[in-house]
C-alpha cells in the first residue's frame, strides 16, 4: 500500500516546501504569470469573499485508503482527528450562520469516533443540504460500518463519493487494489435502500478526478458515460457526476514531480485559464474548518497551511461579519479551480 507523505518523511509533507515549489521555478522566472498577475489582468484581484453558503468541515485526516491523487495526504497512519469539543463549537456556529450547506469531509469522515454523534446533532439544526463525502469502501471495510447506508438514510444525508472511473483498472490505479470492487458493492447497497434511484429524495453523487496529469473532460459528457457504463455493467444508478481538477499540491504534486509532469501540467492549467470561472470559485462562498478548528478559505488552502485573512482565525472566534468581504488568500494552485469549466467540490462552475 502507498504510504502518506508524512509516513514517508517526504519533503512535500511540509506545506512550506509545496508553496516554495509553486512560487519558484517557471513562475519566478516569468515563464508563466502568477495567479495574482493573471486575475489582475481582468480586474479580479483581490478575490473577495461573498455571503457564506457552504460550511465545509474536515473531521480528520485518518482514512482507510491512500489514494495517489489525495490532496489531504490522508491514510491509516494519519492520526489528526477532530475532538468532540471542536465539534460542539461548530454545532453552535451552525445555528448562527446563514450557510445552507454543511459538507463533512476527511480522510474518511466516518473514521472519526464522534462522527455519528456529530451527524445526529447537526441534522437537528435543519441545514438544507447535509453532505458527507464518503469514499464508499469504508462501508464494506469493517462490520461496524455495514449499517452506514441506513444511518445516512435516517438522517437524509447527501452522499458524495469519489469514483475515478467506471473500470476496475483505472480506479484501482488511483485508489488502490480492490477499491473498485468494494466501491461497486457499496453503491449497490446504497441503491438498494433508495440512494440515487429515480423518484427518491436520497441523493448520491459521484466525483471524477483524472487518473493522470491531464484536465477533466466535459462534466456533462462524463456523467452520461458513467451512467451508461455503471448501469449496463452493474445496474447501478446515481444522480450527478462532479468533475474535479486535480490541484498541484500534496500527493498529486509528488506524482507530477516524480513523473516529470509538473511544468507541463502547470502550463496546461495556465493555458486553460478561464476568467469566467474566477467569479464562481468555491472559496468566495465557502468556509473550510480544519480538524483542529482553524478557518481557511478552502480545503486546498487548509492543506497548504494558508490561514484565512481575518481576525477570526479559529471556530471559537467565529464572526460572520468579519468573514464577509475578506480578501481570499491565493497562490498558483488556484489555477486548478479556474481552468476550463472551473472546478470546485461541487464540480464544474462555468
Amino acid at each position: 500500500m502507498l504510504k502518506s507523505l508524512h509516513k514517508r518523511h517526504s519533503e512535500l509533507a511540509n506545506s512550506k516546501r509545496q508553496l516554495e515549489i509553486l512560487s519558484n521555478g517557471i513562475f519566478k522566472s516569468g515563464d508563466l504569470p502568477t495567479f495574482k498577475d493573471k486575475i489582475s489582468e481582468t480586474n479580479q484581484f483581490p478575490l473577495k469573499a461573498k455571503k457564506l453558503e457552504i460550511l465545509q468541515i474536515n473531521v480528520g485526516y485518518m482514512c482507510n485508503q491512500v489514494c495517489e491523487h489525495c490532496h489531504v495526504d490522508a491514510g491509516p497512519d494519519r492520526k489528526e482527528i477532530m475532538t468532540r469539543d471542536t465539534m460542539q463549537h461548530i454545532l453552535e456556529i451552525i445555528n448562527q450562520t446563514g450557510a445552507h450547506t454543511l459538507d463533512l469531509t476527511g480522510g474518511a469522515p466516518e473514521m472519526n469516533p464522534n462522527f455519528r454523534w456529530f451527524v445526529e446533532e447537526a441534522s437537528k439544526v435543519g441545514i438544507k443540504d447535509f453532505i458527507v463525502r464518503s469514499n464508499l469502501t469504508i462501508i464494506t471495510s469493517n462490520k461496524k460500518h455495514h449499517d452506514l447506508p441506513e444511518f445516512f438514510k435516517k438522517h437524509n444525508i447527501h452522499i458524495v463519493s469519489s469514483m475515478p472511473h467506471w473500470t476496475k483498472g483505472k480506479t484501482d490505479k488511483q485508489r488502490g487494489n480492490g477499491v473498485f470492487d468494494a466501491s461497486i458493492t457499496a453503491l449497490k447497497m446504497l441503491n438498494a435502500i433508495g440512494y440515487g434511484m429515480p423518484d427518491s429524495n436520497l441523493r448520491l453523487d459521484l466525483v471524477y478526478n483524472p487518473t493522470g496529469a491531464f484536465l477533466p473532460g466535459n462534466q456533462s459528457s462524463l456523467e452520461k458515460d458513467f451512467k451508461k457504463a455503471l448501469n449496463a455493467d452493474f445496474n447501478i444508478q446515481f444522480n450527478n457526476l462532479f468533475a474535479i481538477t486535480n490541484l498541484p499540491i500534496s500527493r498529486f504534486l509528488d506524482y507530477l514531480i516524480a513523473s516529470d509532469n509538473y511544468e507541463d501540467y502547470m502550463y496546461a492549467l495556465v493555458e486553460a485559464y478561464n476568467p469566467a470561472a474566477v467569479a464562481k470559485v468555491m472559496c468566495t462562498n465557502t468556509l473550510s474548518v480544519s480538524w483542529d478548528g482553524y478557518l481557511y478559505d478552502c480545503d486546498f488552502n487548509q492543506m497548504l497551511s494558508l490561514p484565512i485573512n481575518s481576525k477570526a482565525k479559529h471556530i471559537s472566534e467565529y464572526n460572520e461579519d468579519l468573514l464577509i468581504g475578506r480578501d481570499i488568500v491565493i497562490s498558483q494552485h488556484c489555477y486548478g479551480c479556474t481552468a476550463g469549466a472551473g472546478s470546485s467540490c461541487q464540480g464544474s462552475v462555468a
